[in-house]
């Protein structure tokens, strides 16, 4: 993958994305919020590799998401639930100690987004993002309209390869370029 010229338009290109829903009370049953990024997933034409409920414990959510980095099968990792304040929010923290570099940007992003819909409670949010062993994680907040806002307005056009002037696909092989050096 490398620089196209405008007047060459690339084809999509499918992600193969794992969503983790953290909560202490969602079962698959009442899970909207991971119900809502598994169908826009499938309806851009990405492929949902995997789907988890977990419950808010650090250790838990950064083994699942270790597990997930491992995968060749997971490119992309967004998780929904537990970036919020209280003590049992522990996503973003389970997130950290994955992470090799964090995307700084999302959550500056993010709140941008959200102050358009929600004003000044947008701080309350931590959603965050990072990269580890080659695989974007994702950690947005648990509400639907979070995931929708995260989706619709942030990884929904930086997970499409057509996306210029760039985006997160176009970046895939030289996530782990450091290994390859001698």
């Amino acid at each position: 993958m490398h620089a196209h010229s405008p007047d060459t338009p690339r084809a999509f290109l499918p992600v193969r994305i794992a969503v983790l829903t953290v909560s202490d009370t969602r079962t698959l049953a009442d899970d909207r919020s991971g119900d809502t990024l598994a169908a826009r997933i499938e309806a851009a034409g990405h492929i949902l590799a995997d789907r988890k409920i977990l419950k808010d414990e650090q250790t838990e959510i950064a083994a699942q998401l270790r597990t997930w980095c491992a995968d060749p099968e997971v490119d992309v990792v967004i998780s929904t639930g537990g970036t919020g304040l209280t003590g049992r929010d522990v996503t973003v923290e389970a997130h950290r100690d994955v992470y090799e570099k964090e995307i700084d940007a999302f959550g500056t992003i993010f709140t941008i987004v959200s102050m358009k819909k929600v004003g000044t409670s947008a701080v309350q949010s931590r959603a965050c993002a990072g990269v580890a062993q080659g695989t974007y994680l994702f950690a947005l907040p648990g509400s639907t309209g979070a995931c929708k806002d995260g989706w619709d307005e942030i990884l929904a056009p930086q997970l499409d390869y057509r996306h210029a002037p760039c985006n997160f696909v176009e970046m895939f092989p030289r996530l782990e370029e450091h290994k390859r050096r001698k």
